[in-house]
């Protein structure tokens, strides 16, 4: 007889149940691109018309290991999020601000300036 997931997870330990926790949530935090659009229930047809390019180009986008930062911004935005590059040192994180600026038009100084 089968048995809820809930059931087996009140019985395991508390240390056994923390793990998983903090498995789940690093699965979740860290993920490739196509695994990211799986879980924003989007499919590549679906994305490819939110980017005007075709099905091929998700497929070829997504298997890529280098890519334009913009490319990746508007990737990120069709899936419905917003693209921050983080700096991590020693000392402590920096969000690097400058990516924003790239939809800009050129010659036109960005808003806050």
């Amino acid at each position: 007889m089968a048995r809820k997931y809930e059931e087996l997870r009140a019985q395991m330990p508390p240390e056994s149940r923390a793990r998983s926790e903090a498995l789940a949530e690093k699965l979740l935090a860290e993920m490739p691109l196509h695994d990211l659009r799986h879980a924003r229930g989007l499919s590549q047809e679906a994305l490819a018309r939110r980017l005007n390019v075709k099905q091929p180009s998700i497929a070829k986008l997504e298997q890529r290991t280098d890519m334009y930062i913009s490319t990746l911004r508007d990737h990120i935005r069709a899936l419905g999020g917003e693209l921050e590059i983080i700096a991590r040192f020693p000392e402590g994180d920096v969000k690097i601000t400058n990516f924003a600026q790239l939809s800009e038009p050129v010659g036109e100084p960005a808003q806050d300036e």
